[in-house]
């Protein structure tokens, strides 16, 4: 099936493969997607093609062109992105390193050989030469309701939208999706009527808040999906090769995994008239891993100044005229009651300026008072270069209307069967732990001085245990404070043996609070040069919010540490008492799962169970799970307390909804 686009999905989508050619660059300049063979221009894919052995067999990046041999023993091996390898992809002859006409069984026997650039990223094919199929990774995996097409869902016929959830409106009650079954239905009595069950009208009647999706058009989501050239990119999960479901390290998958819960929710309504809310799901997560490797996205037109922050802003924008033009619900709030998910790494800084009034959901909440400016050290996120009249003069963070949530995680089911979260205290022999890029000083540090705004480079200078380029260790190495960037294959095990974790800044946020919080150790924040007090109602105070910290009362499970005090870490941890490390562990317990996304990872366990008899681990482990509030319940509370607390609400409509509570749960001035 073609990608379509145009108002009755008259046109066929071209997504070529290479960028415009010239003399000097005969296949155009690189890109992910260029292409010396067969181009799927309905994904911008490159694969064997016609006349080969197998046709369908993917030529990704470096398979198709010249490889050059390392200058130097050890040295790493380059690709000639103006020659195609013609000879080594399309050869019958047994004795190349053929691939588009080499037989499986032959090269797994030894029997001949193969290009080793060659390998499988698209999403729904495994094997080492691509011929294992598997199940593609769709929303919701098409609610059973349609076939996925690599991130495109193709409902069965009766069924629609991006996940294929929603019945047709002949459908009786007893087909409709879980979501969309109401608490309560109040059915008219039809005897008289003389229209029977065609002009009946049921009143149903659902929790608050109500949440209508934008149903966009596939540019902005599962086009995106369909066309990523790696099969890992923006997704929190694929396939095996069995159709088994593999957690994906993404941490981007979060945007994912809301969008899923949302369209998924009981709370969910297709009635925009009555939504307390309206969330807009652009897939920025798919973007970042685009947008400078598909020609089709145009980022390097002047336009954006070959900033991939810039062309984002721009994509945002056209949602925004898209929504305004085709429905009725924005201008009646200017889109304060309207979501939008930024999950880059410094948030919504790059928002265009017509959308700043609507709550943005970001993993980095900055609030500018300290930093002014763009503190990404990656040259293509910074946005202090895009024109105020495209971005508008907004900080990256408002605490009074945006909501910083939790990254994703994949559900370790060793961790959860070891209630890692609730190792005591005894069992935590380490004092402080922090496991992260530490910086040029460092073998495959990040080149740049301003990575982590210098912060993670003060902390290794100060207590590194992991010797730098020089052979040196920290200033003030000791033995039971670990800070390496060393990944060890018991980094979970190491969190949950340690006290107190390090939560340090990346080119914006990273993982590392979920990481603490998820194995039980205390956080020790050290974002900003100057310690500030936490405020769930004031962005004036200098300083950067965490996952809910405007809503949650981070002082009783976190440490937050000056960067100034780097060099007193040690002292400071020491000097807290047995009483207040005790009080702050079982605090992380009482909130872990606030920060793991178990709704979206229960939702698929439902859907495997429903293929398998046999459970996989982590849907056993994560089933056996208390009921405790998850991120997506947390965010449904924070929408309930904003429907009832926001103040522009209180002159917005004059129209009452009902909305369950008793009068005392409302603010009254």
């Amino acid at each position: 099936m073609d990608m379509l686009i145009g108002k009755g999905c008259e046109e066929v989508l071209q997504l070529g493969c290479n960028l415009p050619l010239s003399p000097e660059q005969p296949f155009g300049p690189w890109v992910v997607s260029i292409c010396p063979a067969y181009c799927d221009t309905t994904r911008a894919m490159c694969f064997c093609g016609q006349g080969t052995k197998y046709p369908n067999r993917p030529v990704a990046e470096a398979c198709g062109f010249k490889i050059i041999p390392p200058s130097e023993p050890g040295g790493p091996k380059l690709t000639d992105w103006t020659k195609a390898d013609f000879e080594n992809i399309f050869t019958t002859n047994g004795s190349l390193p053929g691939w588009c006409n080499v037989d499986p069984q032959d090269a797994y026997s030894a029997k001949v050989k193969f290009k080793d650039e060659c390998d499988c990223k698209y999403d729904g094919l495994w094997g080492q030469f691509c011929e294992i199929p598997s199940v593609c990774s769709c929303l919701n995996q098409c609610s059973g309701n349609g076939h996925c097409r690599g991130g495109f869902c193709q409902c069965n016929s009766g069924y629609y939208g991006i996940d294929c959830s929603i019945p047709s409106a002949t459908s009786p009650i007893q087909e409709w999706p879980a979501w969309l079954r109401p608490s309560k239905v109040d059915i008219p009595d039809i005897t008289n009527s003389a229209g029977g069950f065609m002009n009946m009208k049921a009143v149903v009647k659902k929790r608050r808040p109500l949440i209508y999706v934008y149903d966009l058009p596939p540019e902005f989501n599962s086009h995106l999906l369909e066309g990523r050239h790696f099969k890992f990119q923006c997704v929190n999960r694929i396939y095996t090769e069995n159709n088994r479901t593999f957690w994906t390290d993404q941490l981007y998958g979060a945007q994912t995994a809301l969008y899923e819960s949302i369209l998924a929710s009981p709370h969910r309504t297709l009635n925009g008239e009555e939504a307390d809310f309206f969330y807009v799901p652009v897939l920025d997560s798919c973007i970042i891993t685009r947008a400078d490797d598909a020609p089709h996205l145009s980022m390097r037109t002047q336009e954006h100044m070959g900033l991939r922050s810039f062309f984002t802003l721009n994509f945002y924008k056209k949602v925004y005229d898209h929504i305004v033009e085709q429905h009725p619900y924005w201008n009646r709030s200017s889109g304060r009651d309207h979501i939008w998910f930024f999950s880059w790494d410094e948030g919504a800084c790059y928002a265009p300026k017509e959308i700043w009034n609507s709550t943005m959901l970001v993993h980095w909440g900055n609030t500018n008072t300290k930093h002014k400016h763009s503190t990404t050290a990656y040259w293509a996120d910074i946005w202090d270069q895009i024109p105020l009249d495209k971005r508008g003069d907004h900080p990256c963070f408002d605490p009074e209307k945006d909501i910083v949530l939790p990254a994703w995680k994949r559900p370790d089911p060793g961790a959860i069967w070891l209630k890692l979260w609730a190792r005591p205290r005894k069992e935590r022999t380490t004092l402080f732990y922090f496991n992260g890029n530490l910086g040029p000083a460092y073998e495959n540090g990040r080149p740049e001085e301003t990575y982590s705004m210098g912060i993670r480079q003060r902390l290794a200078k100060e207590f590194g245990s992991t010797p730098n380029k020089k052979g040196e260790l920290g200033k003030q190495h000791t033995p039971n404070v670990t800070v390496t960037p060393l990944r060890s294959s018991r980094y979970y095990e190491e969190i949950a043996s340690s006290l107190f974790c390090g939560v340090l800044p990346g080119d914006g946020w990273s993982g590392r609070m979920e990481d603490s919080i998820l194995q039980g150790c205390i956080p020790v924040i050290i974002q900003v040069q100057k310690a500030f007090l936490v405020s769930a109602l004031s962005s004036t105070e200098d300083g950067i919010f965490l996952p809910y910290e405007n809503v949650l009362n981070y002082k009783s499970f976190a440490v937050r540490i000056q960067e100034d005090d780097i060099p007193n870490l040690v002292k400071i941890l020491r000097a807290i008492n047995e009483t207040e490390i005790e009080f702050m562990l079982a605090n992380v317990r009482g909130i872990w799962q606030r920060f793991l996304y178990r709704d979206s990872i229960l939702l698929e366990a439902e859907r495997q169970k429903k293929v398998f008899s046999k459970e996989d681990d982590w849907s056993v482990e994560l089933s056996k799970l208390g009921k405790e509030d998850d991120v997506f319940s947390t965010f449904i509370q924070v929408l309930h307390y904003k429907l009832h607390n926001d103040s522009w609400r209180r002159h917005f409509s004059r129209q009452k909804k009902d909305s369950g509570l008793p009068k005392a749960c409302f603010r009254t001035n």
